[in-house]
Order: C-alpha cells, then structure tokens, then sequence
C-alpha cells in the first residue's frame, strides 16, 4: 500500500492555480498553500474513490476552492464573515468563517466528485446478484 501512496502525491492543483482563481500569495502563504494543496488532493482521493473518473480541470476546482475556505483572505478581516457592533454599552462581535482552517468538501463538490450520487438497481431475489 505505501508503493501506491507514493505514486499519489502529487497535487491536483499548483500555487499559480490557486493564485489565478483567487488572489496574490506572499511567499509565506504560496509555502502553506503548496502544503494545503497536498492535503486537499488527499482529501479527495479518500473521498472519493472514483476520482480517476473525474476531469482534471473539475479536480484542479475543488482542490483550489478547498484551500481557499482553509487560508484566511487576507486584509484587516481575515477569515471574519461577520463583524456586528453595537454603540450602547459598547458591544462588539466577530464570527469566523473557518476559525480552525479545516479541509472540507462542500455537498455541491462531492456531487461534482460524484460521491452520494443516486444509483438505481436490482437484485435478483432466486440468485442474490445485483444489477446496476
């Protein structure tokens, strides 16, 4: 099993990818994003199984959109989705997005990777074997 893991490390999406669809990187974040990429395309591949199946084009998305959610946007509200203030009794609060920067796949992307798609069949009640 450790042959086949070596043959899977490689990303299926680059810095520059991910700098294309979303923003410039200093050199700091294209370090962790080039990590973070590695460990999205792991996600996928043990997520989904069928993945070879998949367009690489759809892979290099997802890998990007994962990474994207994980990485803080950068500017004065990194990683905050909400910020409300109040001016009586000074009342102040911010909601992160991704407080802990974990990997996920959104339904919409295992629909796309093709986990928990519906599949009819039957099974043949005299011999037991299935039908797809």
């Amino acid at each position: 099993m450790a042959d086949d893991d070596q043959l899977q490390v490689v990303a299926f999406a680059t810095v520059d990818d991910l700098a294309a669809r979303w923003r410039a990187l200093s050199d700091a974040e294209k370090a962790q994003a080039s990590v973070l990429l590695d460990d999205a395309s792991d996600l996928i591949r043990t997520t989904c199984r069928a993945y070879a199946g998949v367009s690489l084009s759809t892979l290099k998305r997802i890998t990007c959109a994962i990474v994207k959610r994980a990485m803080p946007p950068g500017g004065d509200a990194a990683g905050i989705s909400q910020h409300t203030e109040t001016a009586g009794s000074y009342s102040e609060s911010y909601s992160y997005a991704n407080p802990a920067g974990d990997l996920y796949l959104t339904a919409a992307e295992k629909t796309s990777l093709g986990v928990k798609r519906q599949r009819a069949f039957s099974i043949d009640m005299s011999t037991g074997k299935a039908d797809a």
